[in-house]
């Protein structure tokens, strides 16, 4: 039986998730970077192996289903680099890998299995480390009417605690499944749920997320 607290805990997420003010936000779910031929073989590997690219799958399909936005936000680059990065390491790493997130590229295309339906928003950005700062983002959210983000996808060293940064600084709720991230070492992405986004944002499961999205279709 469940407790109290988890009752509550329940219902407060119900609240969050509410698909007429919720917004479900893939990061770089793109084949160079979770595909099997991505840029970045060992994050690639992680996404599957923890199953967390197969329950980003399941987010989006259960967010198309009952009707809560879906936007998949994209790292590319031009093929002559006008605009991209330089000032960290990452960006002059990036900047050498054999596959390269160009412009128009399969490499930046949403990765199977995770589906992509007519009235998805994908955001590109061609410069910085933020799915959300200095994009869209947030303007296309505000103009939907929307006050929560789930945020899921990759890494979670870097762009997935930037995003949830980011959602929180804006003012909006952020919600973390965090069966639905990954990030390398695989061990460090618990560790960074744990003592990092706990903090500041509502940390879930998957079936948690489902279990709320559902619910409004069987009351209807």
């Amino acid at each position: 039986m469940a407790t109290e607290a988890q009752v509550h805990q329940a219902a407060h997420l119900v609240e969050q998730l509410d698909p007429a003010t919720t917004a479900l936000l893939t990061v770089e779910c793109q084949n160079g970077v979770v595909g099997p031929e991505s840029a970045l073989p060992e994050l690639a590997e992680a996404a599957r192996t923890t199953g967390a690219l197969a329950q980003v799958a399941r987010l989006t399909d259960a967010a198309h289903e009952a009707g809560v936005q879906v936007l998949h936000a994209v790292a590319e680059r031009r093929p002559d680099g006008r605009g991209a990065s330089h000032n960290a390491r990452l960006f002059h790493a990036a900047g050498r890998l054999p596959v390269q997130q160009i412009t128009g590229s399969d490499a930046v295309r949403i990765a199977d299995p995770v589906p992509v339906a007519e009235e998805d928003l994908i955001v590109r950005r061609l410069h910085g480390l933020s799915p959300i700062a200095g994009t869209d983002v947030d303007a296309l959210l505000r103009n939907l009417g929307v006050r929560n983000i789930v945020i899921v996808g990759v890494s979670a060293n870097v762009a997935i605690p930037n995003a949830v940064f980011d959602a929180v600084n804006l003012g909006y709720t952020a919600v973390v499944p965090a069966d639905a991230i990954a990030g390398v070492p695989a061990e460090y992405t618990p560790a960074m749920v744990r003592n990092t986004l706990a903090l500041v944002a509502t940390v879930t499961s998957t079936d948690a997320v489902l279990t709320c999205w559902k619910r409004p279709r069987r009351e209807q």
